[in-house]
């Protein structure tokens, strides 16, 4: 069965054009004009990746992605004719898990999609297999549901966050970092100037940590990385 992609823009040729792309990669593909619509669409069917633009008139990207987090955890890659890295951090932290500025080229969209893709086929939920359940103190993380809970409460975390967050607990004690996070969690080369580690550290600590200022999980070893 393929997978279905719904792109969100007020444009409608970038949405007719970004259609062409990935349908001839074999993606059933949905558009929505605004984040009212596409939130819509995703309460009416199952998406498998979002592609989201962040300037829209009414609710914009930034507002749809933190809504659609809110109950689901499908790869969103934000689309934004901004490249400052203010707009890209803001973007990473209301829950996206990539950033495409436009203009881009057809080869870049679909080395995207088919990366996040990958990533999120390859840790959904193995059916007939034994829980994978990692704890720590408090906290329980089963890498079989990719499910997070603090005590009895689960707390939902992005596909990008969740593979952080794994990576960390698995490897108790050990410091990562934060070049080393990035290359093993986005498979990509790490450049000095992004923060995308820091901004995903940040939100998991709000999400696991009873005072993220003052984190008992994710430590920072200054100078050097994070470790669990």
């Amino acid at each position: 069965m393929a997978n279905r992609i719904l792109i969100v823009d007020d444009d409608a040729e970038i949405r007719k054009v970004m259609g062409i792309y990935l349908e001839n990669e074999g993606y059933e593909i949905l558009k929505a004009e605004d984040g009212r619509n596409a939130l819509k669409l995703i309460s009416e069917n199952e998406i498998d990746l979002i592609l989201l633009d962040i300037m829209m008139p009414g609710i914009n990207g930034i507002e749809t992605c933190m809504k659609i987090r809110e109950t689901n955890i499908m790869p969103i890659i934000f689309l934004s004719a901004k490249s400052e890295d203010l707009d890209k951090i803001q973007g990473l932290a209301s829950g996206a898990d990539d950033y495409i500025t436009k203009p881009f080229n057809a080869m870049e969209l679909i080395a995207r999609v088919k990366s996040q893709l990958r990533r999120y086929t390859r840790y959904s939920t193995v059916q007939n297999t034994p829980k994978n359940i990692i704890e720590i103190g408090n906290l329980t993380i089963n890498t079989d549901t990719r499910q997070v809970f603090i005590g009895e409460r689960e707390t939902r975390l992005t596909p990008k966050e969740f593979d952080i967050l794994e990576l960390l607990a698995n490897n108790k004690g050990i410091v990562f970092s934060i070049e080393k996070i990035y290359e093993r969690v986005w498979g990509e080369d790490f450049y000095k100037s992004d923060n995308t580690v820091m901004v995903h550290i940040t939100k998991i600590r709000e999400k696991i940590e009873e005072d993220p200022k003052q984190p008992v999980y994710i430590k920072t070893i200054w100078g050097v990385g994070y470790k669990i």
